[in-house]
């Protein structure tokens, strides 16, 4: 069954959010708690599942399936169906909990698969399958920063993946090798090969800062990379904490530990 035909807009620059135009009866599924707002007319439902039309019309079986492939991923078993029940047209949209990018997507450009980091979806239109993609080798799973585990979408319709800093794309040709952070990785088409590969070298790889491990994406296809994964900016946040004993240090202020004071802090 096709996806649902969703028109959208995307807003914003570093802090970007999607709306989405649903004509009557159309449907959009996201991951729960990434509603920002919904117009008169839209109504909310959770279901358990994929998202997929076969999740919900597959009987329970079908519903365990679908859930048990979130649960995998790490992911909560429920999500979110967005359905226009009004008589004209109406609009949702959807923002993810950090800063990065939106990148709207259209699966049947990509033979109708796209594999991504488990954190990187966000909504998609009602149809699209959200699965699981197991990397073959031992390396990616041991090593691979974001697990053994990957999304997988599949259909013929729009989704939309978020991630941190700035996004970008680079078409691999058939061969080409490119070297990356593990966790900079966003998304890959079916057709690019992922591995993992050890830092050569003792001084590089402990003293280097960034990490024993690295992965190698080869062409023929399209890979999407993001400038700053949450995990680094968490990483960064956290040590400065522990830096400062998790006290502010009054950086950018006149009245510094004296303005605390005054504060009551």
């Amino acid at each position: 069954m096709r996806a649902h035909e969703i028109d959208y807009e995307l807003f914003g620059d570093d802090l970007q959010f999607v709306e989405i135009e649903l004509d009557p009866k159309e449907s959009v599924i996201a991951e729960a708690g990434a509603m920002m707002y919904m117009e008169s007319g839209v109504e909310m439902e959770t279901i358990f599942g994929d998202g997929s039309e076969n999740s919900n019309s597959g009987g329970l079986m079908g519903k365990l399936v679908g859930a048990g492939k979130r649960m995998i991923t790490g992911e909560s078993l429920f999500m979110t169906q967005f359905t226009n029940m009004s008589s004209g047209k109406k609009k949702v949209a959807f923002a993810a909990g950090y800063p990065g990018k939106i990148v709207p997507i259209d699966l049947m450009n990509y033979n109708g698969k796209l594999i991504a980091q488990k954190d990187a979806y966000l909504c998609s239109a009602k149809g699209i399958s959200i699965g699981i993609e197991f990397q073959k080798k031992m390396g990616v799973g041991f090593f691979g920063g974001e697990g053994f585990i990957m999304q997988k979408l599949e259909g013929d319709g729009l989704a939309f993946l978020h991630a941190g800093g700035t996004i970008i794309e680079k078409e691999l040709m058939q061969g080409e090798v490119i070297k990356i952070d593990t966790g900079c990785l966003v998304a890959l088409t079916g057709s690019v090969d992922y591995n993992i590969e050890m830092v050569k070298g003792i001084k590089s790889a402990v003293f280097g800062g960034e990490g024993l491990f690295f992965a190698t994406l080869r062409g023929p296809g399209k890979v999407w990379l993001q400038s700053l994964p949450f995990s680094r900016m968490a990483d960064r946040i956290l040590s400065s904490a522990r830096a400062h004993g998790g006290k502010s240090t009054g950086e950018g202020s006149i009245l510094g530990s004296l303005g605390n004071l005054l504060d009551g802090k």
